[in-house]
């Protein structure tokens, strides 16, 4: 049976985890004060932890390891979202004005569009907080947790 990390390690390891949501954040509220940029913040956290302690805790390293790698899967599933609901709103604009179809019809396709992929956002968000939330509580129990669907860029 393995020894059960140490609290200061579980400690750390569960700031990896939960460290991520706080970039989320950080990211909300410089988009809600209209400073418009994507920067993939909910990296920066769990790296600096991860870069700085893996070192010193064995246990903070396969931690940290993946909660990088979780943030790193899904800052790009939300990328490829961002760019399919891109694609599908401009190309549902270009042949909705080819047909000639009036300013209102045009308005409520385009706001069905736009409130069925920020949807798809929101819920990946709300998916990821779940997660990263029981990944977190996992680490501080000193249980090993691997998170679902995500590539394994650090190994």
């Amino acid at each position: 049976m393995r020894e059960k990390p140490k609290q200061q390690m579980r400690i750390w390891a569960m700031l990896c985890h939960f460290s991520a949501l706080l970039g989320w954040i950080l990211l909300f509220f410089l988009v809600f004060i209209g400073i418009p940029l994507y920067l993939p913040l909910n990296l920066l956290a769990p790296l600096m932890i991860w870069r700085f302690k893996k070192a010193q805790y064995p246990w903070i390293d396969f931690q940290g390891k993946e909660s990088v790698n979780f943030q790193i899967t899904w800052t790009l599933y939300t990328l490829i979202v961002m760019i399919i609901s891109s694609f599908v709103v401009l190309t549902t604009f270009s042949l909705t004005a080819t047909i000639n179809s009036s300013v209102n019809q045009l308005k409520i396709i385009l706001d069905t569009l736009l409130i069925v992929f920020m949807s798809l956002i929101l819920l990946i968000l709300i998916g990821q907080s779940f997660v990263v939330t029981f990944a977190a509580i996992k680490a501080y129990k000193g249980q090993h947790y691997r998170y679902p669907l995500t590539i394994r860029v650090l190994r």
